[in-house]
Order: C-alpha cells, then structure tokens, then sequence
C-alpha cells in the first residue's frame, strides 16, 4: 500500500508518533481550506480523530512509563508525571 493510500485510510499502525502528529497538522490545514468539498472534510475528519486517538493512546503508555521509571533519593520508584 502506498504511503498516501495509507494515509487516507487511516492506516495508523506502524506509524511513528511523529508521523502522526505531522499527519493531523496536515488535516487541519487541509481542514482550514474553504475549497474541501464536504465528503472529503468528513474523511479527513474522521482520519483526525483515529490518529488522534493513536497519539493520546502514545502519550498515556509514554506517562505510564515515566511514573515507573522515575528515581527518587531512596532509588527508583513510583512518581506522577507532571508536565
């Protein structure tokens, strides 16, 4: 499959968090121009809303992370991330 034909299916799984961020800047642009017909606004806005799904789902595992791995004067231990 194609990049762009992935892209447009939403095909999210083996993109980085990167990517994907990149992607749904590219969708609200897309998103912002008056010429998007409104078939088109409503793929690209479900398209924005699974990848925004993948990348809070990648912020949430990435917190989880840092709270187990946050070292504390008695050694490591358990901590709540605070951005």
């Amino acid at each position: 499959m194609s990049d762009s034909r992935r892209k447009q299916s939403g095909g999210a799984g083996a993109d980085t968090f990167e990517s994907e961020l990149a992607r749904l800047e590219a969708i609200v642009e897309e998103l912002q121009d008056d010429s998007v017909e409104l078939d088109a606004a409503l793929r690209l806005f479900e398209e924005g809303v699974r990848r925004l799904r993948a990348v809070t789902s990648r912020l949430a595992s990435a917190e989880a992370k840092i709270k187990l791995l946050t070292e504390d004067e008695d050694g490591f231990g358990l901590a709540d991330f605070d951005a």
